[in-house]
C-alpha cells in the first residue's frame, strides 16, 4: 500500500480550516479519511493463505469422530465437561475444550510371572527374575509355590478411569499381586496346584471389590492361573513328598476296599442272626401260648369229666409213646408168675392195643 503524503497533508490543512483550529493542534483522523485509506489497499495472496489455514485449524479442532467402541471425554478449560458418544461430534476450538478417546469395548491383560511374545512358533514364556519375584508366593501350609496369572480387564468408566487414580495400570498390578497372594495364602500347595479355577473365581471377584473401592473405573473380565508348580531348587524333594502322599492315598483306598468288603458282609451276617433270634422267640413264645391254651383247654374238659379225659389222655400218651420203641412187653401186674409173655413187636392197631389193655 503506497501512502500519499501531500495528499494527506492538504487534507488534514482543509479540516483544520474547517474546525478553526491552528496548525499546532492535532486533529484525529475521520472515518471518510480511514474509508479512504482502505479503498486503496490491496489483498496479497498470503493473506488469503493465512486465512485459510486459520479456518481449516479451527474447523479441525471443532469437528471430530469417536470410534464405535470408543467414548470421547471432553474437558473445557481442563475440567471435565461431558461424554460424547460414537459418530461425528462438535467442540469449541482448541485452547477451550479438549477431547479424551477411550475405548471401552476393548480388553487389556496384564500378565504376572512370565511375559509372552510371538516368535517364528508360537507364544511362549520368559522367565525373568523380576517376573520370578511376582510369581513367588506363600502357600497356607508354609510352601513356596511359582502362581503365573493374567488378569484381563476393560475401561467401564471412562471419566473415572481418567481423573480418579493418576496411574490405573500401576494400581491394577499392585492390587492384582496383593489380592493373589491374599488368595494363595489360605490354600495349601496341593489346593494352589489343582484347584487354579476355585482361585481364580475367588481373586477376580476380591480384586473387583478393590478396585471399586478405588474408583478407577475398570471392570475385570477375567482372571486366568496359569500352571502353577514349585521353584526348580525344590522340585525333586516336592515329587518325592507327592509320590509318599500317593503311595498313602493308595493304601487308605485298599484299606477301605477291605472295610467295604468286610463290612457289610458282616452287617449282614448279624442282621440274619438277629432275625434268626427274633424268629425263635416269636415261635417259642407263640408254641408257649399255643401251649398255654391247650393245657386249659384240657383242664377245662378235665373238670367237667376226670376220668374219660384221664383215660384219653393215657391213650393219646401211648400212642405218641408206643411206636418209637422196638420191642414191647406188657406184663399183667395180677399175674403171679412171668409167663405168659405178649409180643408186642408187631404193629398193634388202635383195637388191638385197647383188648391188650
Amino acid at each position: 500500500m503506497n501512502w500519499d503524503w501531500e495528499k494527506l497533508r492538504e487534507n488534514q490543512k482543509k479540516y483544520e480550516q474547517k474546525q478553526g483550529g491552528g496548525p499546532g493542534m492535532p486533529t484525529p483522523p475521520q472515518m471518510e479519511d480511514l474509508l479512504d485509506k482502505f479503498k486503496g489497499f490491496k489483498f496479497s495472496g498470503i493473506f488469503f493463505v493465512i486465512v485459510i489455514v486459520l479456518v481449516a485449524v479451527v474447523g479441525a479442532s471443532t469437528v471430530f469422530t469417536i470410534g464405535r467402541s470408543e467414548v470421547g471425554v471432553i474437558q473445557r478449560f481442563g475440567k471435565y465437561n461431558r461424554l460424547v458418544q460414537p459418530g461425528l461430534n462438535f467442540k469449541m476450538p482448541a485452547g477451550i475444550e479438549k477431547v479424551t478417546k477411550v475405548n471401552v469395548r476393548q480388553v487389556e491383560t496384564e500378565e504376572f510371572g512370565f511375559k509372552t511374545y510371538s516368535g517364528r512358533d508360537a507364544y511362549r514364556a520368559s522367565a525373568e527374575s523380576s517376573k520370578q519375584e511376582v510369581s513367588l508366593m506363600l502357600t497356607g501350609d508354609l510352601n513356596v509355590a511359582v502362581v503365573p496369572w493374567i488378569v484381563q480387564y476393560r475401561r467401564a468408566d471412562p471419566r473415572a478411569y481418567l481423573f480418579n487414580v493418576k496411574d490405573v495400570r500401576s494400581l491394577l498390578r499392585h492390587m492384582s499381586e496383593a489380592t493373589m497372594r491374599i488368595v494363595v495364602g489360605d490354600r495349601s500347595i496341593n489346593e494352589v496346584i489343582s484347584s487354579r479355577a476355585e482361585i481364580a473365581s475367588a481373586a477376580k471377584e476380591m480384586l473387583q471389590k478393590e478396585m471399586d473401592n478405588a474408583k478407577a473405573g475398570i471392570s475385570i473380565v477375567n482372571i486366568e492361573m496359569k500352571k502353577t508348580n514349585v521353584p526348580e531348587q525344590v522340585q525333586a524333594s516336592f515329587n518325592e513328598v507327592n509320590q509318599a502322599i500317593q503311595e498313602k492315598e493308595q493304601t487308605i483306598y485298599k484299606a477301605r476296599e477291605e472295610y467295604n468288603k468286610a463290612i457289610p458282609l458282616a452287617r449282614g451276617e448279624a442282621k440274619r442272626v438277629v432275625k434268626d433270634a427274633e424268629g425263635y422267640s416269636i415261635d417259642r413264645v407263640n408254641r408257649a401260648l399255643g401251649d398255654a391254651a391247650k393245657f386249659k383247654a384240657i383242664y377245662d374238659e378235665y373238670v367237667q369229666a376226670k376220668d374219660v379225659t384221664r383215660k384219653r389222655m393215657y391213650l393219646e400218651a401211648m400212642l405218641e409213646v408206643l411206636p418209637k420203641l422196638e420191642d414191647k412187653y406188657i406184663i399183667d401186674s395180677d399175674q403171679k408168675n412171668l409167663l405168659p409173655f405178649v409180643n408186642m413187636g408187631a404193629k398193634l392197631s388202635n383195637q388191638t392195643l385197647g383188648k391188650g389193655e
